[in-house]
């Protein structure tokens, strides 16, 4: 059973089967909707632009013609900017049944571009990673870490033998929150009693549930 470490208790580093079934459990992850696609980042993916690739629908999780394999060595980093605030809830990953599947996640928050010196520091969450060829087990987060997410990164140091690793499908559980711009007049009066209007954006917060 996979096990939290570092700066994460026992208790809230166990993969759990994710629970539910048919739409309602996959609307549970619909958190890939939610990613910048523009400006999400895979390092040392063999082919350009792959990492991508496996954040999708949870109903498309068994896709084995969608997937991203590492480089030079078994590392992977990804690096996940939000259209919004995300409260992070669980991660799921699918890899084959084999020594290609990463057996470690690492989690940091709100550290944009980071790179793999940068995945030297202490995450704030670790999974030590089951295989899971057909995506039924849930890492859940402690959420209090990662209530206010604005950019993920996920760091695959290991896997569990092989040259490379293999990730199908990475599943991003939890809710998000988008800021609405209103705009304020506010009114300058000046020496000569003339006001002149200057517009503010101001932002107010919504939460839209995920799961």
């Amino acid at each position: 059973m996979a096990h939290g470490h570092g700066r994460c208790c026992c208790c809230c580093g166990e993969a759990a089967a994710a629970p539910g079934g048919g739409s309602e459990r996959g609307a549970a992850w619909g958190l890939y909707l939610r990613i910048d696609r523009q400006r999400l980042q895979c390092l040392n993916e063999r082919r350009e632009g792959s990492g991508a690739l496996v954040f999708r629908a949870w109903e498309e999780r068994g896709d084995r013609a969608q997937f991203v394999e590492s480089d030079d060595d078994e590392e992977l980093l990804f690096n996940i900017p939000f259209t919004g605030n995300v409260k992070l809830k669980g991660v799921m990953v699918v890899g084959e049944d084999g020594d290609t599947h990463p057996a470690e996640m690492r989690l940091f928050r709100n550290i944009p571009h980071m790179s793999f010196d940068d995945a030297a520091r202490e995450p704030e969450q670790t999974f030590s990673l089951n295989r899971d060829p057909t995506g039924e087990l849930e890492y859940p987060t402690k959420i209090a870490r990662f209530s206010n997410v604005y950019h993920l990164s996920i760091h695959f140091p290991k896997n569990f033998g092989a040259e490379t690793t293999k990730i199908y499908y990475i599943g991003l559980k939890g809710e998000w929150t988008e800021a609405h711009r209103h705009e304020v007049t506010i009114c300058n009066y000046e020496a000569s009693a003339n006001p002149a209007d200057h517009k503010l954006a101001q932002i107010t917060p919504q939460t839209h549930f995920i799961s």
